[in-house]
């Protein structure tokens, strides 16, 4: 009988929160008003009455500035962080894992630790594998990051063997790691409105967001973010390997601008899946940070509506609807950090 109880009383708050039931709750109205267009087009109105007269210098750190292709407008936002990446001995960690060798396998790497070859540099040592991993171990001296993540990234036991990746990491220093999101006009062949990167000094972290004050800027911003990478540099997003890094390449094509993008990339979102895809009930940015963050967002604008947020702001030259944009995109990159500190905590 209790376990009947049990399962009305979880049936009856699964039908509640969905808003099509005869008794939605609370929570599935409000969730169901903020999806709506009528609740983002009040929200837009608004957000007009609110700014109304003022500049984004009234309410942000702003500051113009000019480079070799002309003005622009940069805000900046600092915060206390704790991003700790201790060293985990990862070049030893390499040497044990004796799969990233060709034609070592699974089983092959197992039957080689049972025979006590249980590192590769052992492996120079044995009898057919002994160039393999002379070879191997000569070319990781003088490999660069990128091809160290792409060795790991590229092996075909990658799935099993994708914590590697984020245990890397290490190899590198927190101020490399640009955390980086753009805001856009629509999906393709269209201008770059917002490009945010965050960057770790110290024990604090700094966002640096470029804004579209008009469309002759877009070649300015885009510039003004390349100031912020060098050969060191590694880009940090969610989802950016298929969108935001493909963007820029395609907008600095647009307006002929020479960079050199193909740095490492750190794509969260395939390492949240791995590590946190059964847990969460989907691995979106914003799940993550409410499911493991407790952080929880309001007003904020998803971004179908932006574009029309952002010609609303071109038309009336009221900054209200472009205020949850920027704060939206900066967010978006300080949350980047916190997931990496936690990702390289947990597979450490």
């Amino acid at each position: 009988m209790t376990q009947d109880n049990d399962f009305e009383k979880y049936l009856e708050k699964m039908l509640s929160d969905s808003i099509s039931s005869l008794n939605p709750s609370k929570e599935a109205k409000d969730k169901a008003r903020k999806l709506s267009p009528t609740y983002f087009a009040d929200l837009k109105e608004k957000l007009l009455i609110e700014y109304e007269g003022k500049q984004l210098k009234d309410i942000m750190e702003c500051k113009t500035s000019t480079n070799s292709c002309g003005e622009y407008l940069k805000i900046t936002t600092k915060e206390k962080i704790n991003f700790n990446i201790e060293d985990n001995n990862f070049k030893n960690q390499i040497n044990n894992n004796l799969k990233l060798l060709p034609k070592i396998g699974l089983k092959t790497e197992e039957k080689l630790k049972n025979k006590g070859y249980t590192t590769i540099e052992s492996l120079k040592k044995h009898d057919r594998y002994s160039d393999i991993a002379l070879k191997f171990t000569n070319d990781l001296e003088d490999m660069s990051y990128l091809e160290l993540i792409n060795l790991l990234d590229n092996n075909k036991y990658s799935k099993k063997c994708r914590d590697n990746i984020l245990k890397s990491i290490s190899l590198k220093e927190p101020e490399d790691f640009k955390f980086m999101d753009i805001e856009t006009k629509g999906l393709s062949n269209v201008p770059i409105i917002l490009i945010g990167v965050a960057e770790i000094k110290g024990s604090k972290i700094i966002s640096s967001q470029y804004f579209l004050r008009n469309y002759t800027e877009e070649a300015n911003i885009i510039e003004a973010y390349l100031s912020h990478l060098d050969e060191d540099s590694v880009h940090v997003t969610f989802n950016g390997k298929t969108f935001d890094v493909p963007f820029i390449k395609n907008r600095c094509s647009y307006n002929r601008i020479k960079a050199d993008l193909n740095l490492p990339h750190l794509d969260l979102m395939y390492f949240a899946k791995n590590l946190w895809g059964d847990k969460l009930p989907n691995c979106q940015l914003q799940t993550i940070e409410k499911e493991l963050f407790q952080i929880e967002r309001h007003e904020d604008v998803p971004g179908q509506y932006i574009p029309g947020y952002y010609d609303t702001y071109i038309e009336k030259n009221n900054i209200g609807p472009v205020v949850p944009i920027i704060e939206h995109n900066c967010q978006d990159i300080i949350s980047l950090a916190s997931f990496l500190d936690k990702m390289y905590r947990e597979v450490n």
